[in-house]
Order: C-alpha cells, then sequence, then structure tokens
C-alpha cells in the first residue's frame, strides 16, 4: 500500500474504501490505471477477522468496464459471506475525475483466513 501510495479512507466491518492516487508509475501503455493497482477485498475480510490472521486469495474475478482514469482511483472491498475459512468479497474500483465518479471495474474475490504462527 505504501509503496503504491494508497491510502484507506473508510473502514468498517466488512468494508474498505481504498483511494490511489494517480502516478505515471501506476499505469500501463495507453495511460491508464493498470488493472492489478488496487483490490480491496483483502482488507475487507481482514476487518472481521482477528488481529492474528491474514488473508490470501483463492480466486479473482474482475471486469474491466471502462478505462481507469481519473486524479486517483477508489476500490471498494464489501464482504459477501465470512466463513471460518473462506470468504468471499464483492469488488469495485471507480475513476474519480473532477467531483465525478465512475464505475470502472467490478469483481468477486475468494480469499483463505491463515493465522500467522505464534511468536
Amino acid at each position: 500500500m505504501n509503496h503504491l501510495g494508497a491510502r484507506m479512507t473508510r473502514i468498517a466491518p466488512g468494508r474498505v474504501h481504498i483511494v490511489l492516487p494517480s502516478r505515471p508509475e501506476l499505469t500501463q501503455q495507453h495511460g491508464y490505471f493498470h488493472a492489478g493497482a488496487t483490490s480491496a477485498g483483502g482488507y475487507a475480510a481482514l476487518t472481521l477477522f482477528p488481529t492474528s490472521s491474514d488473508v490470501l486469495t483463492v480466486e479473482y474475478k474482475i471486469n474491466l468496464l471502462a478505462p481507469a482514469v481519473g486524479d486517483h482511483l477508489e476500490a471498494v472491498g464489501t464482504v459477501l459471506k465470512s466463513g471460518r475459512t473462506l470468504t468471499v468479497c464483492r469488488l469495485e474500483v471507480f475513476g474519480v475525475q473532477d467531483g465525478g465518479r465512475r464505475l470502472v471495474a467490478n469483481g468477486q474475490q475468494t480469499l483463505i483466513r491463515v493465522d500467522r504462527p505464534e511468536e
């Protein structure tokens, strides 16, 4: 997150918003944000687990609906179902420009909960 320049702007149980400012290093050859630049699903899942847990992606499906352009992207991760082991999240990515917000991608992510070893 720090390397990308992203920051969490909203955190609630089962929901996270991440803002990613536009930078040339995050774009592809046409100047649009690279599709892999951000996803908020893992962080949304983590809001429902003990602090001793991590998550790993099991499955990831994204539909790129429009070129990802704007001053920044806003990625929203929302938990649809949280289980003991697997959690399914809805992903939405918006391009934000001059106060306008446009959906540029949506998807779904399945994550597995992994407990960190005790130290």
